[in-house]
């Protein structure tokens, strides 16, 4: 497979993810992404400052399952920490990454970060892909493909939870 079918593949399948996360998240109000299946996992809380945003100490079943607006805060999380990383400074920590307070804002903003993401995937050079000038998170001694790759199936597996969600939320709920 040739860098240039590495990079029309990689945003082939980004687009992809990005088509069925446009379609979960249609009509996603905030109560429904605030709502949480259980006590227990991860969720957005919000405090007298501001909005405190769980971390989870493993990735164990025992945590819970998230809440949709902290699956979205993770998607900003990943996607503004990858930009930086590997196309900035490098200097963001997860306590950087705020949740914008509401799903509509959240939409935004991830909308904004995909369309950098879009970009710097097309700004690169076909075999820039196979270097690792561009590759410094999440992932160490890759190549660019790889991230991209890697992002491409965390947005996926974050897109498939809001889904699941949903599915929990219209069950449970009525």
């Amino acid at each position: 497979m040739g860098n240039q079918q590495i990079k029309e593949n990689i945003l082939f399948q980004l687009d992809m993810c990005w088509q069925l996360y446009l379609y979960h998240t249609e009509n996603l109000e905030d109560t429904e992404a605030n709502w949480a299946f259980s006590p227990k996992g991860l969720q957005v809380r919000k405090e007298d400052d501001g909005w405190c945003i769980d971390w989870p100490e493993s990735e164990s079943y025992e945590i819970g399952p998230s809440s949709i607006a902290w699956t979205m805060w993770h998607i900003i999380y990943w996607w503004t920490t990858a930009l930086d990383w590997n196309f900035g400074d490098g200097t963001l920590n997860k306590e950087d990454i705020l949740w914008p307070g509401n799903v509509e804002q959240a939409k935004v903003t991830i909308k904004l970060l995909h369309d950098q993401w879009v970009s710097k995937l097309n700004e690169l050079a076909d075999e820039e892909y196979q270097l690792k000038q561009y590759a410094k998170w999440p992932l160490s001694d890759r190549n660019f493909a790889d991230i991209a790759l890697w992002l491409n199936g965390e947005l996926m597996k974050n897109v498939a939870e809001i889904g699941y969600g949903r599915f929990l939320y219209a069950t449970c709920k009525k």
